[in-house]
């Protein structure tokens, strides 16, 4: 039972359990704030452009009598909306999040001049002699090595 608890810690303390953690909680809370978005500003602009026709008041009656079944449409087009602005704000942080990345993994280019040690122009780095001071370069290879 202690290996089983210890490994269990070990388990719980890996970072990426951590920022699972902490993505679920912050994305329970911007759910809350993109659901209060549709709810309270863009479904009443939609209703307003409707004729000032209430999303509640958007449903079919499945049948007839004192409380039929309904078919709640209005509820059903604010989840959808609901659904398309948090997969768009997803979209929207997984791709720069991504950008972030390219540039932390690009590795700087080889360098393709370098400079004469006699008069310190620059030359391809393949050069074996300096077009400016017509230097032989093979000599000063010789000495670094």
């Amino acid at each position: 039972m202690k290996n089983f608890i210890a490994e269990f810690k070990k388990f719980i303390m890996r970072g990426n359990v951590m920022d699972m953690a902490v993505g679920i909680i912050i994305g329970g809370a911007f759910t809350a704030i993109v659901t209060s978005l549709v709810n309270d500003i863009i479904m009443p602009i939609i209703s307003a452009i409707f004729g000032g026709l209430s999303f509640e008041a958007w449903n079919i009656a499945l049948g007839s009598g004192e409380e039929p079944p309904m078919l709640n449409l209005g509820t059903f087009v604010a989840a959808i909306i609901n659904f398309l602005l948090i997969a768009l704000v997803i979209f929207i942080i997984i791709k720069t999040i991504n950008k972030m990345r390219e540039k932390q993994e690009e590795e700087p280019a080889a360098p393709t001049t370098k400079k004469c040690p006699l008069c310190l122009s620059e030359i391809p780095i393949e050069a074996k002699r300096c077009a400016c001071c017509t230097a032989d370069l093979t000599e000063f290879e010789e000495i670094k090595e």
